[in-house]
Protein backbone atom coordinates (compact mmCIF):
# COMPACT_ATOMS: atom_id res chain seq x y z
CA UNK A 1 0.00 0.00 0.00
CA UNK A 2 1.18 3.80 -0.84
CA UNK A 3 2.54 4.99 2.50
CA UNK A 4 -0.01 7.91 2.14
CA UNK A 5 -3.18 5.88 1.56
CA UNK A 6 -2.21 3.39 4.33
CA UNK A 7 -1.91 6.81 6.87
CA UNK A 8 -5.42 8.16 5.02
CA UNK A 9 -7.16 4.41 5.68
CA UNK A 10 -5.71 4.80 9.69
CA UNK A 11 -7.22 8.08 10.21
CA UNK A 12 -10.48 7.15 8.63
CA UNK A 13 -10.86 4.28 11.35
CA UNK A 14 -9.46 6.19 14.39
CA UNK A 15 -10.33 10.03 13.70
CA UNK A 16 -11.48 11.01 10.60
CA UNK A 17 -10.38 14.40 9.45
CA UNK A 18 -9.55 16.35 6.26
CA UNK A 19 -6.14 15.41 4.51
CA UNK A 20 -5.03 18.99 5.70
CA UNK A 21 -6.05 18.43 9.05
CA UNK A 22 -4.58 15.19 8.93
CA UNK A 23 -1.60 16.74 7.86
CA UNK A 24 -1.10 19.35 10.58
CA UNK A 25 -2.55 17.95 13.30
CA UNK A 26 -3.01 14.59 13.59
CA UNK A 27 -0.69 12.78 11.68
CA UNK A 28 2.79 14.60 13.62
CA UNK A 29 0.76 13.63 17.21
CA UNK A 30 1.33 9.71 16.35
CA UNK A 31 3.53 7.29 15.62
CA UNK A 32 2.81 6.49 12.56
CA UNK A 33 6.20 7.85 10.86
CA UNK A 34 8.08 4.93 13.03
CA UNK A 35 5.89 2.18 12.36
CA UNK A 36 5.02 2.35 9.66
CA UNK A 37 8.48 3.45 8.35
CA UNK A 38 7.65 6.63 6.24
CA UNK A 39 9.90 9.22 5.59
CA UNK A 40 9.60 12.75 6.62
CA UNK A 41 8.05 14.99 4.34
CA UNK A 42 6.39 12.02 2.74
CA UNK A 43 2.49 12.59 4.30
CA UNK A 44 1.08 15.76 2.78
CA UNK A 45 -2.40 16.98 2.01
CA UNK A 46 -1.45 17.15 -1.54
CA UNK A 47 -0.07 13.33 -1.56
CA UNK A 48 -3.04 12.25 0.46
CA UNK A 49 -5.72 14.31 -1.75
CA UNK A 50 -4.29 11.45 -4.60
CA UNK A 51 -4.80 8.96 -3.03
CA UNK A 52 -8.50 8.75 -4.13
CA UNK A 53 -6.86 8.38 -7.64
CA UNK A 54 -6.01 4.99 -6.70
CA UNK A 55 -9.49 3.96 -5.61
CA UNK A 56 -10.75 5.17 -8.44
CA UNK A 57 -10.32 2.27 -10.75
CA UNK A 58 -12.03 -0.16 -7.39
CA UNK A 59 -14.72 2.27 -7.16
CA UNK A 60 -18.09 -0.12 -8.22
CA UNK A 61 -15.87 -3.03 -6.16
CA UNK A 62 -15.69 -1.12 -3.25
CA UNK A 63 -19.17 -0.17 -3.24
CA UNK A 64 -20.67 -3.32 -3.60
CA UNK A 65 -18.69 -4.64 -1.03
CA UNK A 66 -19.55 -2.18 1.78
CA UNK A 67 -23.36 -2.12 0.61
CA UNK A 68 -23.41 -6.31 1.54
CA UNK A 69 -21.54 -6.45 4.47
CA UNK A 70 -23.61 -3.41 5.73
CA UNK A 71 -26.64 -5.37 4.93
CA UNK A 72 -25.07 -8.07 7.39
CA UNK A 73 -24.20 -6.37 10.15
CA UNK A 74 -27.18 -4.57 10.32
CA UNK A 75 -29.92 -6.18 8.51
CA UNK A 76 -31.18 -3.39 6.38
CA UNK A 77 -32.03 -3.20 2.86
CA UNK A 78 -31.74 -0.62 0.02
CA UNK A 79 -34.94 -0.67 -0.98
CA UNK A 80 -35.62 3.27 -0.02
CA UNK A 81 -33.25 5.80 -1.84
CA UNK A 82 -32.65 9.12 -0.94
CA UNK A 83 -31.03 10.80 -3.81
CA UNK A 84 -29.82 14.46 -3.59
CA UNK A 85 -27.09 16.92 -5.65
CA UNK A 86 -24.33 19.24 -4.44
CA UNK A 87 -21.87 20.88 -5.92
CA UNK A 88 -18.00 21.74 -5.59
CA UNK A 89 -16.36 25.10 -6.94
CA UNK A 90 -12.88 25.85 -7.67
CA UNK A 91 -11.08 28.93 -7.65
CA UNK A 92 -8.94 28.93 -11.45
CA UNK A 93 -9.33 27.91 -14.78
CA UNK A 94 -9.23 24.04 -13.99
CA UNK A 95 -8.04 23.74 -17.72
CA UNK A 96 -6.79 19.82 -17.80
CA UNK A 97 -10.26 18.82 -15.96
CA UNK A 98 -13.08 18.87 -18.75
CA UNK A 99 -15.76 18.41 -15.99
CA UNK A 100 -14.69 21.87 -14.38
CA UNK A 101 -17.77 24.47 -15.87
CA UNK A 102 -19.72 27.39 -14.81
CA UNK A 103 -23.91 26.46 -14.16
CA UNK A 104 -26.20 26.83 -11.23
CA UNK A 105 -23.80 27.55 -8.22
CA UNK A 106 -25.19 26.40 -4.92
CA UNK A 107 -22.38 28.28 -3.38
CA UNK A 108 -23.43 31.77 -4.96
CA UNK A 109 -20.05 31.79 -6.72
CA UNK A 110 -21.22 31.80 -10.56
CA UNK A 111 -17.61 33.46 -11.39
CA UNK A 112 -16.31 29.92 -10.64
CA UNK A 113 -16.03 26.46 -12.38
CA UNK A 114 -17.59 23.83 -10.54
CA UNK A 115 -18.38 19.99 -10.67
CA UNK A 116 -21.96 18.66 -9.48
CA UNK A 117 -21.99 15.61 -7.23
CA UNK A 118 -24.97 13.21 -6.78
CA UNK A 119 -25.34 11.36 -3.72
CA UNK A 120 -27.49 8.31 -3.42
CA UNK A 121 -27.93 7.52 0.52
CA UNK A 122 -30.69 4.91 2.22
CA UNK A 123 -33.16 5.40 4.70
CA UNK A 124 -30.54 5.68 7.16
CA UNK A 125 -28.39 7.91 5.51
CA UNK A 126 -25.36 5.08 4.33
CA UNK A 127 -23.84 5.74 1.29
CA UNK A 128 -24.75 3.28 -1.47
CA UNK A 129 -23.06 5.51 -4.43
CA UNK A 130 -22.04 8.88 -6.06
CA UNK A 131 -21.31 10.16 -9.30
CA UNK A 132 -19.91 12.91 -10.67
CA UNK A 133 -21.35 14.91 -13.69
CA UNK A 134 -20.31 18.41 -15.82
CA UNK A 135 -20.52 21.67 -13.73
CA UNK A 136 -23.37 23.07 -15.52
CA UNK A 137 -25.16 20.11 -15.74
CA UNK A 138 -28.94 20.47 -14.60
CA UNK A 139 -30.11 18.51 -11.72
CA UNK A 140 -33.29 17.15 -13.42
CA UNK A 141 -30.85 15.61 -16.18
CA UNK A 142 -29.22 13.55 -13.67
CA UNK A 143 -31.92 10.60 -12.69
CA UNK A 144 -32.29 8.56 -15.60
CA UNK A 145 -28.70 7.64 -15.16
CA UNK A 146 -28.24 7.66 -11.97
CA UNK A 147 -31.21 5.13 -11.99
CA UNK A 148 -29.22 3.04 -15.06
CA UNK A 149 -25.92 3.30 -12.73
CA UNK A 150 -28.03 1.60 -9.41
CA UNK A 151 -29.40 -1.01 -11.59
CA UNK A 152 -26.23 -1.91 -13.21
CA UNK A 153 -24.53 -2.08 -10.19
CA UNK A 154 -27.06 -4.08 -8.17
CA UNK A 155 -29.67 -5.22 -10.05
CA UNK A 156 -33.14 -4.39 -10.78
CA UNK A 157 -36.13 -3.60 -7.81
CA UNK A 158 -39.15 -2.15 -6.94
CA UNK A 159 -37.07 0.85 -4.85
CA UNK A 160 -38.58 3.91 -3.49
CA UNK A 161 -36.93 6.81 -4.79
CA UNK A 162 -37.29 10.27 -3.06
CA UNK A 163 -36.01 13.45 -3.68
CA UNK A 164 -36.73 16.84 -4.08
CA UNK A 165 -38.15 19.33 -6.48
CA UNK A 166 -35.90 20.27 -8.13
CA UNK A 167 -35.04 16.87 -10.20
CA UNK A 168 -38.80 16.77 -11.01
CA UNK A 169 -39.90 15.92 -14.31
CA UNK A 170 -42.69 13.92 -15.86
CA UNK A 171 -40.01 12.66 -18.11
CA UNK A 172 -38.43 11.74 -14.49
CA UNK A 173 -41.52 10.43 -13.21
CA UNK A 174 -42.25 8.42 -16.04
CA UNK A 175 -38.80 6.56 -16.00
CA UNK A 176 -39.69 5.39 -12.90
CA UNK A 177 -43.19 4.37 -13.55
CA UNK A 178 -41.90 2.08 -16.04
CA UNK A 179 -39.34 0.23 -13.64
CA UNK A 180 -42.23 -0.16 -11.79
CA UNK A 181 -40.30 2.07 -9.08
CA UNK A 182 -42.27 4.10 -6.38
CA UNK A 183 -41.68 7.90 -5.20
CA UNK A 184 -41.84 10.53 -2.85
CA UNK A 185 -40.62 13.70 -4.31
CA UNK A 186 -41.18 17.33 -3.64
CA UNK A 187 -44.34 19.36 -5.71
CA UNK A 188 -43.58 22.76 -7.48
CA UNK A 189 -46.10 25.46 -5.34
CA UNK A 190 -47.68 25.84 -8.15
CA UNK A 191 -49.33 22.92 -7.76
CA UNK A 192 -50.89 24.54 -4.13
CA UNK A 193 -53.44 26.12 -5.92
CA UNK A 194 -55.27 22.84 -6.50
CA UNK A 195 -55.27 22.00 -3.03
CA UNK A 196 -56.45 25.41 -1.75
CA UNK A 197 -60.51 24.46 -0.71
CA UNK A 198 -58.73 21.48 1.14
CA UNK A 199 -55.60 23.91 2.52
CA UNK A 200 -59.01 25.79 4.06
CA UNK A 201 -61.60 23.24 4.96
CA UNK A 202 -59.94 19.69 5.31
CA UNK A 203 -58.23 18.03 8.63
CA UNK A 204 -55.06 18.23 9.45
CA UNK A 205 -54.02 14.73 11.30
CA UNK A 206 -50.80 15.24 13.97
CA UNK A 207 -48.37 12.77 13.05
CA UNK A 208 -45.41 14.12 15.45
CA UNK A 209 -46.14 16.79 18.02
CA UNK A 210 -45.20 19.80 15.63
CA UNK A 211 -45.82 18.38 12.91
CA UNK A 212 -49.39 17.73 10.76
CA UNK A 213 -50.22 16.53 7.41
CA UNK A 214 -53.59 16.19 4.65
CA UNK A 215 -53.83 13.84 1.81
CA UNK A 216 -55.62 13.63 -1.45
CA UNK A 217 -55.50 11.63 -4.08
CA UNK A 218 -55.78 12.17 -8.03
CA UNK A 219 -58.85 10.98 -9.27
CA UNK A 220 -57.03 7.96 -11.32
CA UNK A 221 -55.55 7.27 -7.68
CA UNK A 222 -52.13 6.14 -8.86
CA UNK A 223 -51.05 8.92 -6.74
CA UNK A 224 -51.36 10.66 -3.70
CA UNK A 225 -50.37 14.39 -2.52
CA UNK A 226 -48.81 14.94 0.95
CA UNK A 227 -49.56 18.45 2.02
CA UNK A 228 -47.42 19.04 5.38
CA UNK A 229 -46.88 21.29 7.96
CA UNK A 230 -44.86 22.31 11.07
CA UNK A 231 -44.10 24.93 13.47
CA UNK A 232 -40.75 25.14 12.68
CA UNK A 233 -41.54 25.25 9.04
CA UNK A 234 -43.76 28.06 9.48
CA UNK A 235 -41.02 29.97 11.47
CA UNK A 236 -38.99 29.66 9.12
CA UNK A 237 -41.03 30.35 5.97
CA UNK A 238 -42.03 33.75 8.04
CA UNK A 239 -39.16 34.57 8.41
CA UNK A 240 -37.69 34.18 4.65
CA UNK A 241 -41.46 35.76 3.54
CA UNK A 242 -43.32 32.94 2.52
CA UNK A 243 -46.44 31.17 4.33
CA UNK A 244 -47.21 28.02 2.14
CA UNK A 245 -46.96 24.57 3.55
CA UNK A 246 -44.73 22.20 1.64
CA UNK A 247 -46.65 19.75 -0.69
CA UNK A 248 -44.82 15.97 -1.16
CA UNK A 249 -46.02 13.63 -4.37
CA UNK A 250 -46.37 9.88 -3.49
CA UNK A 251 -46.69 6.92 -6.20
Amino acid sequence: MVPDCGVAAINRLCEPSSELAVEERWYPATALDDLLGIAEGKVNDTRLYRCLDHLIPHKTKLERHLRQRYGEFVRRDFDVLLYDLTSSYVEGEAEENPMMRRGYSRDHRGDCKQVVIALIVNEDGFPLSYETFDGNRADVTTLETVIRMVERKYGKARRVWIFDRGIISEDNLQALRKRDGQYLVGTPRAKLKQFEKQLLEGEWEKIRPDVEVQTSATPTGDETYILCRSTARKEKERRCGTAFPPVWRRH
